[in-house]
């Protein structure tokens, strides 16, 4: 059992965009098997169109988070989730995100968490080399 003050944040992986703080919940990203981490992201955070290899589902903790489908980062095509929001994107699925203010989702998954950018420039591992 875990309460909010129980919580241990760290960086986020390098594999996302600097600036999310990133909570384990259970599992291991890193590891196969399922898992389950509450990102925290900053006011003005986005993650470029990307695809992930296994289904993701996210829940919406506090904030709002802006979830949008395609391969081009549209902010016409966002849809806004208040916290109690929940989605589920199919292994494959190009989608991209953002929040306005600052937010937490949870996030649940099979490992190891793998992210792929639609844009191979958009990785911000390559600007970390």
């Amino acid at each position: 059992m875990l309460n909010p003050a129980d919580l241990k944040w760290a960086d986020a992986p390098p594999s996302l965009p600097a600036g999310a703080k990133m909570a384990v919940l259970e599992g291991d990203p890193g590891k196969a098997g399922p898992f389950t981490v509450r990102l925290q992201t900053p006011a003005g955070y986005k993650i470029p169109p990307h695809t992930h290899p296994t289904a993701e589902a996210v829940t919406v903790i506090s904030g709002t988070f802006h979830l949008g489908h395609g391969p081009k980062f549209d902010e016409a095509n966002l849809t806004e989730m208040k916290a109690g929001g929940f989605a589920v994107m199919p292994a494959g699925m190009q989608h991209f995100v953002s929040s306005k203010g600052e937010c937490i989702v949870q996030v649940h998954a099979m490992g190891p968490f793998e992210i792929n950018y639609v844009n191979p420039a958009d990785d911000p591992r390559q600007t970390k080399k």
